[in-house]
């Protein structure tokens, strides 16, 4: 979504504060240059203490309020949590999932499907866009709240299942039991009327099935809410999302719950919550990563509408890093950045997750750090609003591959998300940024020089020719172990292994293991031949980790072999020529170290040009408004570094120093540079 401006902000909630200061917080907020807050999304039973009964005391406060400070408002609906009175006058509201019936008083625990929770919903939704409809002020809407299915497994959500699979076989029970291989222990179903409840099953492709399913129940539950706040908005008004991603104590990886290519269509605006670690766990990687999959939901700018100000346990940040984050977060495209949230909360589970402003609800450091960001939004924002960002490489990502691994595991340390990451992470440890697309962007494969397919276990065959044309016509892809495994239902394709792709991999494979005491040989990648022998010496018992197939070359050539007195005549990592492109298979786990060095082979091959400055230097470009191109340099560590400039003369934005080809600069410790070609 372009904007106007950039937007800094946070959530704010007058209910949660101990006392009035409604006034000096909007005085805080504007001496800091905040233009934005969120209201309303986690207050229901605030703003309906009982059925029928509303009270919009404290949303008329912060709405005036704001609006005397000319900052502006989103408005989250607040359906995300319900009120006691709810789960009192319908108890089977709470859903019951694979774990068995739930209790009140989590929130994100009620069954989307329940036709009385949506009764409500849909009740509290109108009477709030009521009473937000005549501010001026309010510039968007987000639905509702890191929307799950909350693995609702009631009644209605297996009804709708069943009946989803019925629409999908035509009613055709046999077709049904083949492609799910339902025989297998007696598990065949000879009556719709006799389908198991689904918490049983041992059949992973029905499991996954049901999760698909639960995936598009969220699809169609923003869908209804987006409906209906558009029957309110404004033209001007966007309706947005605040999606998540896989949580490792923090944002992680693609989220398995939410396919947020597909809930994302009715929505105007992407947004999305990014945490990460801080202090001396400072990375970017998670701002990074996260930011790559924000843009691509609607291949277009995006919001950040929650990340962290002082944040979770271990995460204070050292002076400079909230300027530093946020910063990172525009350099890949957002639009905005947003704390969750403006005050730290004095009760309840989140007493802990600081906001801006500590407990005692006075300026500390990083509320004057705020202060600096929000004046550089402000006097800069023009410049760095709309990033619009052009990447050689993407990756491929797939929820139904997600799924297929949490059913069929690789290793209890090896899922997913964790292979997507290490291949991610070692790009931007060299400085080569990613897009991300979803399997169904086949369309624009032929944009990039190099596809990266990490872990891609669930493809059909569309996807199977459509990687096999990217190839034949120049492209580079990058595949990893169990890729091209199964069809889209998990159901293992019986032919030779990577399916449809063998000729393309110009290899095979029948056999896999776990890998114990195994290291790489012969690695013929363009490396530091003495460092790689130096390495298959020192850790062959743990270079390869996790998981091994031992690959059968049919004509590609051997980039390493296996290091293993028992399985050293099998490759591990193969490239071979197919068409006008080639294709590399990495048939193992194996050091991030040596990940670098053969993605820097295959970026070298690919035609892309290598910056020599890598991590913990990041660089991230773009091209603004005024059509300039923007380069950040951020240094993510303790000590200053120095960079050369490579390119067109340009000035130095926020020191308006003037910079030539080959003038070499410095970057603070955990601060940035941003350059503006003229």
């Amino acid at each position: 979504m372009k904007t106007d401006r950039l937007l800094f902000g946070a959530a704010y909630y007058d209910e949660y504060l101990p006392c009035d200061r409604i006034e000096t917080d909007m005085e805080m907020m504007s001496k800091a240059n905040i233009n934005t807050i969120r209201i309303a999304e986690s207050t229901w039973s605030t703003w309906e203490p009982q059925e029928g009964v509303f009270d919009f005391t404290h949303l008329h406060r912060m709405l005036q309020a704001s609006a005397a400070h000319g900052i502006s408002v989103i408005v989250g609906t607040p359906t995300y949590a319900i009120p006691t009175w709810l789960a009192a006058k319908c108890p089977d509201i709470i859903a019951e999932t694979h774990g068995g019936p739930g209790r009140y008083g989590h929130r994100q625990n009620m069954d989307i499907t329940h036709p009385i929770y949506l009764k409500h919903a849909e009740i509290i939704i109108r009477r709030l866009m009521e009473e937000v409809s005549s501010y001026e002020h309010v510039i968007g809407f987000q639905l509702d709240n890191e929307t799950k299915s909350y693995d609702t497994c009631s009644e209605y959500a297996q009804k709708k299942f069943v009946d989803y699979m019925h629409k999908q076989y035509n009613g055709n029970l046999d077709a049904l039991n083949h492609d799910f291989g339902l025989d297998y222990w007696s598990n065949r179903i000879n009556a719709w009327d006799d389908f198991p409840d689904i918490r049983g099953t041992i059949n992973g492709s029905l499991g996954a099935e049901y999760q698909k399913f639960q995936r598009r129940l969220v699809t169609d539950f923003l869908a209804w809410q987006c409906a209906i706040v558009a029957e309110y908005a404004r033209p001007d008004q966007f309706i947005t999302q605040n999606f998540d991603y896989d949580w490792r104590g923090y944002s992680y990886g693609l989220q398995p719950e939410v396919d947020q290519w597909k809930a994302a269509k009715p929505l105007s605006a992407a947004g999305f919550d990014i945490y990460h670690p801080s202090a001396q766990d400072l990375t970017g990687k998670e701002i990074s990563f996260g930011g790559d999959l924000a843009r691509s939901v609607k291949k277009d700018n995006y919001l950040i509408l929650e990340t962290e100000a002082q944040g979770n346990h271990g995460w204070l940040h050292y002076p400079g890093q909230l300027r530093l984050q946020a910063f990172s977060h525009l350099a890949s495209g957002s639009n905005s950045v947003m704390y969750w949230h403006w005050h730290s909360i004095h009760n309840a589970i989140e007493s802990y997750w600081k906001g801006v402003l500590s407990h005692n609800l006075k300026e500390n450091a990083t509320y004057r750090e705020a202060c600096t960001i929000g004046a550089d939004f402000a006097r800069y924002g023009s410049h760095l609003k709309n990033l619009r960002k052009k990447a050689d490489v993407a990756f491929v990502l797939s929820n139904e591959s997600l799924t297929g691994l949490q059913w069929f595991g690789i290793h209890p340390d090896l899922k997913y998300n964790d292979v997507v990451r290490w291949l991610y992470d070692a790009f931007y440890e060299l400085n080569i940024e990613c897009d991300i697309l979803s399997t169904e962007d086949t369309d624009l494969f032929g944009q990039y020089k190099i596809l990266v397919t990490p872990a891609l276990y669930s493809v059909s065959d569309t996807l199977v020719n459509s990687l096999r044309s990217y190839v034949s016509g120049g492209g580079h892809l990058i595949s990893t172990f169990k890729t091209a495994f199964s069809d889209s239902i998990l159901k293992v394709y019986h032919d030779d292994q990577p399916h449809g792709l063998t000729d393309v991999f110009g290899m095979t494979y029948d056999q896999f293991t776990d890998a114990v005491n195994v290291g790489l040989k012969d690695c013929t990648f363009d490396v530091e031949t003495d460092k790689v022998k130096e390495n298959v010496t020192d850790i062959s018992a743990g270079c390869v980790r996790y998981w091994m197939e031992l690959l059968i070359p049919d004509g590609a050539d051997v980039l390493a072999s296996y290091n293993h007195p028992q399985w050293g005549s099998y490759a591990a990592i193969t490239e071979h020529h197919f068409g006008d492109g080639c294709a590399i298979y990495l048939g193992c786990y194996f050091d991030a170290a040596i990940l670098k060095e053969l993605l820097t082979y295959a970026v070298n091959n690919s035609g892309i040009v290598l910056p020599e400055e890598h991590y913990p230097i990041v660089i991230k470009r773009g091209t603004n408004d005024y059509n300039k191109k923007i380069t950040y340099y951020f240094n993510y560590t303790d000590e200053p570094a120095s960079v050369t400039w490579h390119g067109k003369d340009a000035k130095l934005l926020m020191q308006e120093q003037p910079l030539k080809n080959g003038d070499v600069i410095t970057v603070g410790g955990w601060d940035f540079l941003i350059l503006e070609e003229d």
